[in-house]
């Protein structure tokens, strides 16, 4: 568990100089070299972008209760993993023409975060031509 500086974090509502100076604890997801570590955001973060530089990250350890019996412990926000299998389509992000062949196929995003984006051909994605209309509009 890690805690992500909020230097980061622009979006973060209220009072810079009230805030605190981490945010977190936060779960790693993928680490990305020797410098970069993907974590798993939730709340207020959830839609900010989920890699961070090791410079801005620190180790989160837990508080001692009986040497701190009066601090209190914000309760730790564990995003629940959703286990299904099934890719459900949020939006079609790009689009582009197999070499030498008239098919196209299209980057698609899935609700599901666990799900990374991929190219399928139209065929292959349910309701297409809704998902292709608002693509192309």
């Amino acid at each position: 568990m890690i805690l992500v500086s909020n230097s980061s974090f622009n979006n973060i509502k209220g009072s810079k100089k009230f805030k605190d100076s981490f945010a977190g604890p936060f779960i790693i997801k993928a680490l990305h070299g020797r410098n970069a570590v993907q974590v798993e955001l939730s709340g207020e973060l959830e839609n900010t972008h989920p890699t961070s530089p090791v410079s801005l990250l620190k180790h989160y350890t837990s508080s001692d209760k009986e040497l701190f019996p009066l601090r209190n412990e914000r309760p730790l926000e564990v995003p629940p993993l959703d286990q299904s299998e099934e890719k459900n389509v949020l939006k079609v992000l790009k689009e582009r023409r197999l070499w030498g062949k008239d098919e196209r196929e299209y980057l698609v995003r899935y609700k599901n975060p666990q799900h990374e984006d991929e190219w399928i051909v139209a065929e292959k994605i349910p309701d297409s031509q809704r998902f292709l209309r608002r693509f192309r509009h």
